[in-house]
């Protein structure tokens, strides 16, 4: 199926971006997380508190992509470092293990996940949110130019149901859980107390006095961000890439 075929997807901004530059007519039409969701964390006794005490830190994500990559180089670039001050290790999607372990010295995560399981664990954690330092545009709805197009109440109604679940979730979070036990495989099986704490923590990340809006700015530092890591190699028109008009 391609872009112009998919209708709708949930997706982060520097996905959008990295579509755009391969000539794919996609469009984001609805922020959901206001907040960038990664951050890095590390045991206390580590020391890692700031940005640039990252530097020359041996550092565990999941793999040279995604959010937990463009995050991490963000926060780098924000105290003047870059990947060559620190080691970056490519471990899966183990980081909980690897920081328990001492593999690692710190570790790319997102901030409503696994520092909720480190820290159910018994563990002090230090922990960088990338929000804290620098806005990037996060995940949200995405469309294509041709539904915008040809049917703009589709997607005015479709933004409209994300931004009621969103209010819904946000009012009454464990309704939300409850209603979620049918839908999300395994949920019924994990522990409640910690899974009931990443949807509390996901939430702050979704908070906005305007919600679905996105910021220009986030766009922009996303952008900068990508030309930063050679990840883009020009700039692209970010009026394209996003739009407000169907955000009430």
């Amino acid at each position: 199926m391609g872009a112009d075929e998919l209708q709708f997807a949930v997706v982060s901004g520097e996905q959008v971006l990295l579509a755009r530059a391969q000539g794919l007519p996609v469009v984001y039409v609805a922020a959901w997380y206001q907040q960038y969701p990664v951050a890095v964390v590390s045991k206390v006794e580590q020391g890692i508190a700031e940005p640039a005490d990252l530097q020359g830190r041996k550092i565990g994500l999941p793999g040279l992509f995604g959010a937990n990559y463009i995050g991490l180089a963000a926060l780098l670039y924000s105290a003047g470092l870059s990947e060559q001050d620190v080691t970056l290790d490519s471990i899966g999607f183990n980081q909980v293990e690897a920081l328990a372990t001492g593999q690692e010295q710190a570790v790319s995560v997102y901030t409503a996940n696994e520092p909720v399981q480190l820290k159910a664990q018994g563990y002090d954690l230090n922990e960088i949110r990338v929000s804290d330092h620098v806005q990037l545009a996060s995940n949200g709805l995405l469309t294509n130019e041709k539904t915008i197009a040809q049917n703009p109440d589709l997607v005015r109604a479709m933004v409209a149901a994300l931004l009621k679940g969103l209010a819904d979730t946000i009012a009454d979070p464990y309704e939300a859980y409850e209603i979620s036990r049918k839908y999300v495989e395994n949920l019924s099986q994990a522990d409640e107390a910690i899974q009931k704490e990443v949807l509390t923590r996901s939430i702050e990340l979704w908070r906005a006095d305007r919600p679905g809006y996105s910021d220009p700015q986030a766009w922009q530092n996303m952008q900068d961000t990508l030309l930063q890591m050679g990840l883009l190699t020009e700039l692209l028109d970010l009026d394209e890439a996003f739009t407000n008009r169907f955000v009430p």
